[in-house]
């Protein structure tokens, strides 16, 4: 039997409401649901699964202590993507602290972007230029990525990542636009 989109939202809501008193195993239902969406945003914004994974921990761990302090009358969605976002931001944040006190040497630097399955030259070039855009997206500035990974890859609508970011919607619009353009220019220079 097929559920309406009605159907599906009750028992979310119902879930978060069973969650805010406590029930850990109603969180982890509703957590389970968003968990996919969160992981694709914290992958874009820290450039690798496993700080991704960690923020994604601390940001379900942070909502668990805070979801008494949710407003049920709203979605869930938006109030998640902001707290992980807050957590990529602080993870990155701690990872330029500690990069700036490490010594690194391009040797090191070189092991990061290292291709493990070998193919035919179409795929590794594929590959190749899919490394470079997901390095060149969280080499932008937090202003301009954070707005584009949350409409680009959050399913998040322009106005939902302004809500997110506390940016109006035309800032968002703009930031979008130039992190677009910055791409499209690396881009065009790697198949050149």
């Amino acid at each position: 039997m097929r559920k309406s989109k009605s159907d599906a939202q009750v028992p979310e809501n119902a879930l978060i409401a069973e969650a805010a008193k406590g029930s850990k195993a109603a969180f982890n239902r509703v957590m389970n649901h968003q968990a996919p969406r969160l992981q694709n945003i914290a992958l874009r914004m820290m450039g690798n699964s496993s700080d991704a994974e960690d923020a994604v921990q601390e940001a379900l761990a942070a909502a668990w202590f805070k979801l008494a302090s949710f407003d049920l009358s709203r979605p869930i969605s938006p109030w998640l993507t902001r707290i992980t976002v807050n957590k990529c931001r602080d993870l990155l944040r701690k990872r330029r602290i500690r990069q700036f006190f490490e010594f690194h040497s391009d040797k090191d630097a070189g092991l990061m972007i290292a291709d493990d399955a070998p193919g035919p030259s179409a795929e590794l070039q594929a590959r190749q230029a899919l490394e470079v855009m997901q390095r060149e997206i969280t080499r932008l500035p937090a202003a301009l990525r954070e707005p584009f990974v949350l409409v680009t890859f959050g399913e998040n609508s322009q106005a939902e990542a302004a809500h997110i970011l506390g940016i109006s919607e035309k800032a968002v619009e703009t930031r979008i636009y130039r992190a677009r353009n910055h791409l499209r220019e690396i881009a065009a220079k790697f198949e050149g």
